[in-house]
């Protein structure tokens, strides 16, 4: 793996605090429609879908994935649309609405605080907060390219009363604000009825398999050779894919790809993930507490994060983790890629490891180490 060396100005990029957010209200066709016109949509890491030039983002960076967030106040809706990638809301406050089909009268659920859901490709969904206050969803989507998003026709219709339309390029047009539409490239129209009737569809049971509420995860103690040394105890729930774990017996709720992976991290005062480095692009997003991130193995850079904070590491930067809070803490880890996650250990940690009986075996899982031959030469 090729050296990779951080230095302040660059983790001071990568670093996205809650105070960085920036909102747009002029995102979305829907922007003007009863109901959802007090919607507040963010781009974090890449464009995501947005469908305003203007939107503020922090990140531009490629990722592999994209994340926004969507803040809605209560009684506001983001109507029915549909993705090509993955999308997974992230419920970091609130209580929202979830429902899909054309009509969106295929199933409900629920998301509250803490919930994880993965929305099937090519069908209509939207959501609506029926909580008290305003409610926070952040979003994961898939790739970076995420070919945009498709609106149900009645969307549309809505929309083009209050004098906004789309282009086929993905351009919103205003013609209230005096927008002409282009004459290089026609205006995205209803989808037909015939093409409709051919979406997926997925029972209130289907999709509830694809929401993970936090009475769901399986949390790991030991899922990392550094869970065994100074410096580890972080625990480990899966949720999209298998990741970085390293524990043989552990598995996600949500196979299927989605062009990344996604996991909770969580651990007491002090402990957390030990000097280790990985390939992809990685996330941490912060749900709880106070967490400290060292990059480097020499000329260490350290950045600190706190709720709702979230940091880009490097691919190839040596990196730990460690929950400097007074409670328990928890992050989200969001890491590139479809296949497994393999990380490399400091040679330190991989010497305690060894010390106190483990080693990793040559499928990438933590084993016994008596039992795992040595390479020669």
């Amino acid at each position: 793996m090729q050296q990779v060396r951080v230095n302040e100005a660059e983790i001071a990029r990568r670093t996205i605090r809650r105070t960085d957010f920036v909102s747009c209200d002029q995102a979305f066709i829907d922007c003007r429609t009863p109901g959802s016109e007090r919607k507040e949509n963010y781009a974090m890491i890449g464009p995501g879908v947005s469908q305003n030039s203007e939107q503020v983002i922090n990140l531009r960076e490629p990722h592999g994935y994209n994340i926004g967030a969507a803040a809605m106040p209560h009684d506001v809706t983001n109507n029915l649309h549909l993705h090509f990638t993955a999308e997974v809301f992230l419920c970091f406050r609130g209580e929202f609405l979830l429902r899909w089909g054309a009509d969106g009268n295929e199933g409900e659920l629920v998301l509250r605080e803490g919930d994880i859901a993965s929305i099937p490709t090519w069908i209509f969904r939207g959501f609506t907060n029926i909580g008290p206050d305003d409610g926070w969803l952040f979003t994961s989507l898939g790739h970076d390219d995420t070919g945009g998003i498709i609106w149900g026709p009645n969307v549309l219709r809505d929309a083009a009363g209050y004098g906004l339309h789309l282009t086929e390029d993905g351009r919103l047009i205003d013609t209230v604000a005096g927008d002409e539409p282009p004459e290089d490239v026609e205006l995205v129209r209803p989808m037909a009825e015939s093409d409709i009737a051919r979406l997926r569809s997925f029972s209130v049971e289907k999709m509830r398999r694809r929401v993970v509420t936090q009475d769901d995860l399986e949390w790991c103690s030991t899922p990392f050779l550094g869970s065994h040394v100074t410096g580890g105890g972080a625990e480990l729930a899966l949720v999209v894919g298998f990741g970085m774990t390293e524990d043989l017996d552990q598995e996600p709720r949500i196979h299927n790809p989605h062009g990344h992976n996604i996991a909770w991290l969580r651990a007491e005062p002090g402990a957390g993930v030990p000097g280790h480095r990985i390939e992809e692009t990685q996330v941490l997003l912060v749900k709880e507490g106070r967490w400290e991130v060292t990059v480097n193995d020499h000329e260490p850079v350290v950045v600190e994060l706190g709720e709702w904070d979230m940091l880009s590491v490097p691919p190839g930067a040596w990196r730990s983790i460690r929950n400097v809070g007074e409670d328990t803490g928890k992050l989200v880890v969001i890491n590139s890629g479809d296949g497994r996650v393999r990380l490399d250990w400091d040679e330190e940690v991989v010497k305690a490891a060894a010390d106190a009986g483990y080693s990793i075996d040559h499928n990438g899982y933590v084993a016994p180490y008596a039992l795992v031959p040595r390479s020669r030469g």
